[in-house]
C-alpha cells in the first residue's frame, strides 16, 4: 500500500519550486549507511515503496530499513485531451519533495558492502540522482 496522509487541510497544492539545499534531513541519523538524493525532484509514494519492496527483498531479515522521506504533496493532472478551463485536475498520487542533500533511505546492522548492493539496486528505481553516504562520527 503505498503511503499517503491521513488527513489533509487542502486536498489540492500548489506546484512551488524546488530552491537550494536541504538543511534538514540531510544526514545519516537512524542507521550506519544512507541514500543521499543529490538533485532536486518529487519522488512519488509508488516510487518509496518499491525502494521499500526491493531493500527489504535484498535484506531478507538481517538490518533494518529506514524510511526518511514522507509523500506530503498531492500532484494533480487534468485528463488527456480536455479543453481548457474547468478548473484544476484531481489529485493522481502523492509525492515527496526531495531537496539536493536529502536522505531517503538508511540501513543498519548491516555490512558496507552489502548496503552498497542493496543501495544501489534502490538507486535504478530513484527518479533523481542519489549517492552512498555512511554516518559521520560525533
Amino acid at each position: 500500500m503505498a503511503l499517503m496522509p491521513k488527513r489533509v487541510k487542502h486536498r489540492k497544492s500548489q506546484r512551488g519550486r524546488i530552491k537550494g539545499k536541504a538543511t534538514r534531513g540531510n544526514r545519516v541519523v537512524f542507521g550506519d549507511f544512507g541514500l543521499q538524493a543529490t538533485q532536486g525532484g518529487w519522488v512519488s509514494a509508488q516510487t518509496i515503496e518499491a525502494g521499500r519492496v526491493a531493500a527489504s527483498q535484498y535484506l531478507r531479515s538481517e538490518g533494518r530499513l529506514y524510511i526518511r522521506v514522507f509523500p506530503h504533496k498531492s500532484i494533480t493532472s487534468i485528463p488527456l485531451e480536455t479543453r481548457m478551463g474547468k478548473g484544476k485536475g484531481e489529485p493522481e498520487f502523492w509525492a515527496a519533495v526531495v531537496r539536493p542533500g536529502t536522505v531517503l533511505y538508511e540501513i543498519g546492522g548491516v555490512s558496507e558492502e552489502a548496503a552498497r548492493m542493496c543501495f544501489s539496486r534502490l538507486a535504478h528505481k530513484m527518479p533523481v540522482r542519489v549517492r552512498f553516504v555512511r554516518r559521520r562520527a560525533v
